[in-house]
């Protein structure tokens, strides 16, 4: 005889089973959770794009918002470090607005940590795996940790000029990082194949010389300009403001005049298009950034003016750095397969 046992469970409806995670998968997903996760996960090559351009994004927004800080005063509007106050890890109503945009751009360092760690599981999680891309992302990380805390040492003595400064250098060289890891996403892992000559690749290099003096002599503008970044007494730079500004105009054309001679270079040798485009683009930059520098330095450094500066300061950098990684391409790696093999393999497909 049949059992009724059986013909109950043979009358069950079949339900697909929930996968469970056990214990070894917490253990590995505590011991390496990238690697959890990229097992479980493959991105679309566009969303590693769109994560590692994000990343870019927010370092170009804390440039932005670490001027309107400087801008507005409110440089010590939490006066202490890592809290806001000695009593307080927030700011508080009594702080009033300095104290709230102060906190809120070391809010944003947050949501800058979070795209970071977006483009570094987008890049981890690819497949085929591109160590290049997780170790940009990974090193963009450390930038922002190692800036966090230089941002904290700039409070504790008080707006000292040349922390800021060098603040301000390690965001662009976050931006940097993050700039090259962007092109890296929308490349292959082939070795470089240069697109011009030995001399046009040279020029480029004499182009990106000046444009990082022009950044550094921007900072001592900055630090001996009249934008202090708090209300009250803070040192500045021991130099001359009106003789600092100079050089960095003179600094400024002799980028812009690099930038006309490598385009003029490119469209005589024949150039592909992409050096020619991204030439052409900065060259467009510069002129606007150039504009509103002058404009500033004869209306006496407007806030808003200034904050446009600094923006067009980051975006100058990030299109200086696309033309020097326009001059070569990467294609993607083709294993190298037999020809009959690979004859096989497209008659099956």
């Amino acid at each position: 005889m049949t059992d009724p046992r059986e013909s109950v469970h043979k009358r069950r409806p079949t339900m697909g089973r929930v996968p469970k995670v056990t214990r070894a998968d917490a253990r590995a997903a505590l011991r390496n959770p990238l690697a959890f996760i990229a097992e479980r996960w493959t991105p679309e090559t566009r969303t590693v794009q769109r994560a590692a351009l994000s990343a870019i994004v927010m370092s170009v927004l804390i440039v932005v918002t670490g001027g309107a800080v400087r801008l507005t005063g409110s440089g010590l509007g939490c006066p202490t470090w890592p809290k806001c106050t000695d009593d307080s890890l927030t700011a508080t109503s009594e702080m009033g607005f300095h104290g709230a945009i102060e906190f809120g751009n070391r809010m944003l360092t947050y949501v800058l940590c979070a795209a970071v760690g977006w483009a570094i599981i987008a890049a981890r999680s690819q497949k085929p795996y591109r160590r290049s891309l997780t170790r940009l992302g990974w090193a963009q990380f450390w930038i922002v940790m190692s800036n966090a805390v230089l941002g904290g040492i700039v409070v504790l003595v008080g707006l000292n000029p040349y922390t800021v400064a060098a603040h301000f250098v390690a965001t662009s060289a976050l931006i940097a990082v993050a700039t090259v890891m962007w092109q890296r996403t929308r490349e292959g892992d082939a070795p470089p194949r240069p697109l011009v000559g030995k001399a046009v690749q040279q020029l480029v290099w004499f182009l990106v010389a000046a444009a990082v003096l022009l950044i550094l002599v921007g900072t001592v503008v900055t630090g001996a300009g009249p934008h202090a970044g708090d209300s009250s007494e803070v040192e500045r730079m021991p130099v001359d403001w009106e003789t600092v500004s100079k050089l960095h105009a003179v600094l400024a054309w002799i980028v812009v005049t690099l930038t006309f001679a490598l385009w003029f270079v490119l469209k005589a040798v024949d150039a592909p298009r992409s050096p020619l485009h991204r030439t052409r683009e900065l060259f467009l930059i510069l002129l606007a950034q150039g504009v509103i520098g002058y404009v500033q330095y004869f209306t006496d450094l407007p806030e808003v003016l200034v904050g446009l500066h600094m923006l067009g300061s980051a975006v100058m950098w990030i299109w200086v750095l696309r033309v020097v990684l326009s001059l070569r391409e990467r294609p993607q790696v083709v294993a190298d397969v037999p020809g009959p093999a690979a004859e096989a393999t497209l008659a099956q497909a």
